[in-house]
């Protein structure tokens, strides 16, 4: 796959994510549909977290030398370790806007990268650049699903009504 088209995508998702999430009331965000789920908060502390110390990193590190290990991360750790929830949800999001924002523009600057170059996943084994290129879409649209689901489960939550008429999730 041509990569460019990969990054355009993650470019445009950071404006998908802003209208998503922006002008969220703390009501809003701060939502849960079980204590065991994520609410807007912490999703966006996550991607503000994954953007900077997980793919645009892990990506960096493998094209530039792909022997050194990858910094171990803590993705469902940081929720608490990183207090999220004690976060302030317009300003992660701004952050996160600017760090995509970096990421594309660090993305774009590349002059013939080898997305083959791999590194040793101590868990998944080899992974390639473009493996990371790839997946940090795919977990952007996770994302996306995820908070589009919240979202229409905040509807159902706020309303009380049957959204079947809507049509069935």
């Amino acid at each position: 796959m041509d990569q460019s088209v990969i990054i355009a995508e993650l470019a445009r998702n950071r404006d998908v994510f802003h209208s998503l999430l922006a002008g969220a009331s703390a009501t809003e965000y701060t939502w849960k549909p079980a204590p065991d789920k994520w609410c807007l908060l912490e999703i966006i502390c996550h991607l503000y977290d994954e953007e900077r110390e997980d793919f645009r990193a892990r990506t960096k590190s493998v094209l530039e030398d792909p022997e050194r290990p990858l910094e171990p991360i803590d993705p469902v750790g940081w929720v608490e370790t990183r207090e999220y929830m004690a976060q302030d949800f317009g300003l992660v999001l701004d952050k996160w806007v600017d760090e995509r924002s970096e990421s594309i523009h660090w993305l774009r600057s590349l002059a013939s990268p080898d997305w083959n170059k791999a590194c040793e996943h101590p868990k998944l084994g080899k992974l390639s650049a473009g493996t990371f290129l790839s997946n940090w879409l795919a977990h952007d649209y996770l994302h996306i699903r995820q908070i589009v689901r919240l979202k229409y489960q905040y509807l159902q939550h706020l309303t009380g009504e049957s959204l079947d008429y809507a049509g069935t999730w």
